[in-house]
Order: structure tokens, then sequence, then C-alpha cells
């Protein structure tokens, strides 16, 4: 992910591989540290799902949680 400061403008979301066709259900829209929190918080089937898209990248978070 090429946008790493905390204050990054981002988009966290949830893509929804049970609706047909998929689902992308936006969970937050804000600062990467921020983000970075609300992910932390979700239930541990859901974060499989998160995803963080920055003005230019986009990455899974499982890729950026710290477990």
């Amino acid at each position: 992910m090429r946008t790493t400061y905390d204050q990054a403008t981002v988009r966290l979301y949830h893509l929804d591989h049970e609706v047909e066709g998929g689902a992308a259900i936006t969970l937050y829209y804000g600062p990467l540290a921020e983000a970075m929190r609300i992910a932390e918080q979700q239930p541990e089937d859901l974060q499989d799902g998160l995803f963080i898209a920055t003005d230019n990248d986009l990455v899974a978070w499982r890729d950026l949680s710290p477990d």
C-alpha cells in the first residue's frame, strides 16, 4: 500500500461473497489510523472480507492486520 501515513483518507469496506455477484459495503471512510482500529474490532469471520482502499492502492485487511 503506497499511502501509509496515519491521516491518509481511506475506505474500509467488506466484500460480501455470499451475495450474488458480490457486494461491497462501506464500513468507514476517513483516516487510515481509525480504519485500522475499526477493522480490528470486527468479528474474526468478517475480517476475512475486509479491504482498505486508498487513492492509489487496495489491500486486504489480513495483509495489514497485526495478528
